[in-house]
């Protein structure tokens, strides 16, 4: 497909759940456990978090239908929680497999509406996840990566994970960092907190391990995408770097002040409020920023009204739509 000639709008994270997953999600003996139940999936997290999954709610027509109804063109979809690298070993690179293709043939079916994000098996060796991820980018044509706040209790960080940060830097290929259910989630297990803090808090966790790792320090170049809004990052960074840059903690592996480093992420604005939406842009570059809806958990047409309704010019509230969206995954 061609955009180069109109202006899209492109929602940037977008969920699909593909039913062979789910069947096999059922055989997995660890962390995650699954039970079918009558008309649903019943997601158990250790003894931390439960979630029920309906797939009907991520049925492709039923999404494209509510892209029309909220005006959007193009999205980028992906598989959302739990992913191949939370699973067994002796299963992990079939689910990668099996959710890599299901994407790549929505996208095929309905190329002017879908692109994808592969899933990895980050959990098994380099060369193992590298071959598929060579095969989901190269063969399958998918547009980005998706990287787990954190890989079965393994932090983002891991010298595991290097040789995907150098291939994905090399070739130019995003990673879109998605909260899961924290390994710590103890602590906010109760009252449905996990849901309400903690996958924010992991994903932050997640995206200031590889600022402060040195991991963005070493691939400058590398593309990552940091979800809602940046969760806590935006708010918390001048008490980052009064740390790093005053009291000089936590900065044996970066030379920068860690929001140097962090002004190149791209922040997806999914909010349920614009009051987030307005500080990110106030702390935030706007050509790092995009358009997402988290849908199928939310309404679209929300999403959007909020954008469009943001106190900015049109010109930025077109690269927050589109425009950034169409550079970074490069449609």
């Amino acid at each position: 497909m061609s955009t180069s000639s109109r202006s899209l709008t492109i929602d940037c994270q977008s969920h699909v759940f593909p039913p062979p997953y789910a069947e096999l999600l059922t055989k997995n003996q660890g962390w995650v456990r699954v039970e079918k139940t009558s008309g649903s999936f019943k997601i158990q997290y250790g003894n931390l978090q439960t979630f029920l999954l309906n797939l009907e709610s991520y049925d492709p027509q039923k999404k494209i239908q509510d892209m029309d109804r909220g005006g959007i063109d193009l999205s980028i979809i992906s598989v959302n929680i739990p992913g191949p690298e939370a699973l067994d070993t002796d299963i992990a690179l079939e689910a990668a497999r099996l959710c890599n293709d299901a994407i790549g043939d929505i996208c095929d079916q309905h190329k002017d509406r879908f692109r994808g994000l592969a899933v990895l098996p980050l959990q098994l060796s380099s060369d193992q996840y590298l071959a598929e991820y060579s095969r989901a980018i190269h063969s399958l044509h998918l547009s980005g990566v998706v990287l787990y706040s954190h890989i079965g209790g393994k932090p983002v960080d891991h010298p595991d994970l290097e040789p995907l940060y150098t291939q994905a830097e090399r070739d130019g290929i995003p990673l879109v960092i998605h909260p899961t259910v924290p390994f710590w989630g103890e602590v906010v297990k109760d009252y449905s907190m996990i849901p309400m803090v903690g996958l924010m808090v992991d994903h932050s966790i997640a995206m200031l391990r590889l600022i402060l790792s040195g991991v963005l320090e070493r691939h400058p170049n590398l593309l990552i995408v940091h979800p809602h809004c940046g969760g806590v990052i935006p708010y918390l960074m001048p008490r980052i770097e009064e740390q790093t840059e005053v009291k000089k903690r936590g900065r044996d592996h970066i030379r920068k002040p860690p929001g140097d480093y962090y002004k190149k992420v791209y922040l997806d604005l999914v909010s349920p409020s614009p009051l987030p939406m307005e500080y990110v842009l106030r702390f935030h570059p706007e050509n790092r920023l995009l358009f997402g809806s988290d849908h199928p958990w939310v309404s679209i047409q929300l999403f959007k009204q909020m954008v469009e309704t943001l106190p900015v010019e049109e010109q930025t509230k077109r690269r927050i739509l589109g425009e950034n969206a169409k550079e970074l995954f490069r449609l």
